[in-house]
């Protein structure tokens, strides 16, 4: 349980923080406004990026790269799987109307659903917590510019 405190701690604190931006957003009727939800990216990023320094620094001198990256994918999946929860739970029962009027912004005659809709936010989240665990990681890996890391390149 311990290898996995870092994540479930700062994924919840990260899901958190997307929930009380959604709704601040919707207390000012903006939340169907996909352009809005492009802040939700440096809610994670910024996130991940305490998450992933918090595991470091836990580990210290056994940092380990592939540990690190699975802590920090695994914290941007557990935001994402709490929020898709919730946004499942608002567009279905706190507030029904909310996606017809999501969907209206665009001309469709697609018949879009609540499954959809779900599927590209867990979608959206997967991909944002991928993308920034490996520009994070690379911040975060050692350097092969040392005497020791030249026998590598050999």
């Amino acid at each position: 349980m311990k290898n996995f405190s870092v994540p479930i701690k700062y994924g919840l604190l990260i899901a958190v923080g997307l929930i009380a931006y959604f709704l601040i957003l919707s207390l000012f009727n903006v939340h169907i406004h996909p352009l809005f939800s492009l802040f939700n990216g440096v809610i994670m990023a910024a996130g991940m990026w305490l998450a992933l320094k918090a595991y470091r620094n836990s580990k210290g001198a056994k940092f380990k790269y592939q540990k690190g990256f699975m802590a920090s994918l695994l914290t941007g999946f557990n935001a994402t799987i709490v929020f898709t929860i919730f946004f499942a739970f608002y567009a279905t029962e706190l507030n029904p109307d909310f996606l017809g009027n999501l969907i209206n912004m665009w001309r469709t005659d697609y018949g879009t659903e609540i499954g959809i809709v779900l599927f590209v936010v867990a979608v959206m989240g997967f991909a944002t917590s991928l993308v920034l665990t490996l520009a994070y990681m690379q911040l975060f890996k050692d350097s092969w510019n040392t005497k020791e890391g030249q026998q590598h390149t050999y």
